[in-house]
């Protein structure tokens, strides 16, 4: 295992080549010696056929995986259900979020919010599961306001959390800064930060956009100026994300998570850029 904790995450393919593939890049990450492998979850739970079957594999492969759990038209009974199958799976960690609702989706389910879902899992498996919550050091794009948010985020961990990941972000000072107000509300849990690897400026900026991951104005500007030169893109990237990585561990940040997008040669670089493999 890695000295300093680093965990990545992978979504669930759609096809079998994906399949095949992701095998691969979490072969070629494993070296990296994570501390555990997480895999998303679809709006509305519509992958968690895959995701559980992709959680599955990185169980069977000796690396503790995280199953991405939300709440959005889940019912106790469902939750119940899943829980004891992940429990069976010798899955010890999970990522309780409340979840996207997919497009012409209605409000519905038992839980409302993330923190529901988190004090529920805690008073059906008591300590069973190790449960990470979100966090968004920008806000989250839907919440009413920075105080709300921060609210939101405290419930989270009053129900149980054991700690947090947060949403990705290219300014340090938005981390820093949301770990000293969640530390005035006696918030003690560990918030690692969310690390997304720039490997396409396109990509980057559609996921921004949808998330409200704020990119910096030089960093946007220059992808841009890099028009479809792909490899000067990377480049670039790799300088701004391990900058980020390093000041962010010089900090006291407790970890590393990943966003992978199901490829591995972009984290392993910023590792060994880092000095951070093994």
């Amino acid at each position: 295992m890695s000295q300093f904790p680093l965990s990545f995450e992978f979504f669930p393919p759609k096809t079998p080549e994906g399949t095949v593939k992701l095998r691969a890049v979490r072969q070629a990450l494993y070296a990296a010696g994570p501390e555990f492998c997480s895999v998303t979850y679809g709006a509305g739970g519509s992958t968690q056929d895959g995701t559980f079957g992709a959680v599955r594999e990185i169980q069977a492969e000796g690396v503790s995986a995280a199953s991405h759990f939300s709440c959005i038209g889940a019912t106790r009974d469902t939750v119940r259900g899943q829980l004891a199958m992940l429990k069976g799976m010798g899955v010890r960690r999970l990522v309780a979020l409340r979840g996207d609702l997919p497009s012409g989706y209605g409000a519905g389910g038992e839980f409302q919010y993330a923190s529901d879902l988190v004090a529920f899992i805690r008073a059906e498996t008591g300590q069973d599961f190790h449960i990470e919550v979100a966090a968004y050091p920008e806000v989250h794009p839907q919440a009413r306001s920075p105080q709300a948010d921060l609210n939101a985020y405290a419930a989270k961990v009053r129900a149980g959390a054991d700690s947090a990941i947060t949403q990705y972000f290219f300014n340090a000072d938005a981390y820093f800064r949301f770990v000293d107000d969640s530390r005035r509300l006696g918030l003690t849990v560990p918030v690692v930060p969310g690390i997304m690897p720039i490997i396409s400026s396109t990509q980057l900026m559609r996921f921004s956009d949808a998330c409200g991951a704020e990119i910096p104005r030089w960093v946007r500007l220059r992808l841009q100026d890099f028009g479809d030169d792909t490899a000067s893109i990377k480049a670039f990237g790799l300088d701004v994300v391990a900058d980020l990585c390093a000041r962010l561990r010089a900090g006291g940040a407790p970890g590393m998570h990943f966003y992978t997008m199901n490829q591995s040669v972009a984290p392993l670089a910023i590792l060994q850029r880092l000095g951070w493999m093994g």
